[in-house]
């Protein structure tokens, strides 16, 4: 049978978290997460739908993506079709038509898991590697330290603290206590945690959003920053380690996050908190074509 892409609405977004749960598998490729969607609620339900595409046969999902941005497809496969071609040259048509209401004519980017047959396709059709990508991931078998330092819970009623962070961690982020909320209603945040760091004063100074996609399955950081009043006393470390430290009581088998290479800093912080460097990805990038004249 031919694989169709659809949207799942509103309603069909719990079954989608549900299947990319499944997908999250520690022998697999760091690949899109329902932490990932789980974000993305921050804008709320309709627009995480409208966001969210899927591919499939038979009625079985094989592929997800989510557009994080006008120009960006963030998708993942099942782990038995990463090599589908059918699949793959299906998802390279819809990306490359703009009618089909995938991504728009022009510049666009795909972020695709490291040995998806869609890669090689893509740069068959044209398309260039782009910015480079670095996974970390950390083995939670084993008990991990304690940061050293206080670590909060964040609650509704704390919302507007980790609201804050936030804002004061990632130049131009518009991040609200409405969006919290809207995060934390999602059905991804079952499954989920915000923490913070305080320091001696107990003042928030770092934040980190967990993931976890259920028993023995991969947990994901997203987003983790530290207040830019407060960088170079270890609070990036002592965040990171309390992120895994709640993804193991949650009962991940390990912790993922990815970052761009170029933010060397990032990469030396989650080092330091015992996460290993994976090989990295690039971005699969579409350039807008000169204009004729």
């Amino acid at each position: 049978m031919a694989v169709e892409m659809g949207g799942p609405g509103v309603d069909g977004l719990g079954d989608v978290v549900r299947v990319l749960r499944r997908w999250q598998h520690a022998a697999g490729p760091v690949q899109l997460h329902p932490g990932d969607l789980g974000w993305f609620w921050r804008f709320g339900a309709q627009r995480t739908a409208q966001a969210t595409r899927t591919w499939s046969r038979a009625g079985e999902v094989l592929a997800v993506g989510l557009l994080d941005g006008a120009q960006l497809l963030r998708i993942g496969f099942a782990p038995q079709a990463l090599r589908d071609e059918e699949l793959a040259r299906q998802v390279v048509e819809d990306v490359s038509a703009p009618e089909r209401g995938v991504l728009p004519e022009g510049t666009a980017y795909v972020e695709a898991p490291t040995g998806a047959l869609l890669q090689g396709l893509l740069a068959e059709a044209g398309w260039h590697s782009d910015e480079a990508w670095t996974p970390l991931r950390r083995d939670l078998g084993a008990p991990v330290p304690d940061p050293g330092v206080r670590v909060d819970v964040i609650g509704p009623e704390q919302a507007h603290e980790w609201a804050a962070v936030v804002r004061a961690s990632f130049d131009g982020s518009t991040f609200t206590d409405e969006r919290w909320h809207a995060m934390a209603a999602g059905a991804p945040y079952v499954d989920a945690r915000c923490l913070v760091v305080r320091d001696e004063r107990g003042e928030a100074v770092a934040a980190v959003a967990v993931w976890s996609a259920g028993d023995g399955r991969l947990g994901l950081i997203e987003p983790m920053g530290v207040h830019r009043a407060h960088r170079g006393h270890g609070y990036g470390r002592a965040i990171t380690l309390a992120a895994a430290r709640a993804l193991r009581e949650l009962g991940s088998s390990s912790v993922v996050v990815c970052t761009p290479s170029a933010n060397v800093g990032a990469v030396a912080t989650y080092q330091s908190a015992g996460l290993e460097q994976l090989p990295e990805r690039r971005d699969m990038h579409r350039r807008a074509s000169p204009d004729i004249r």
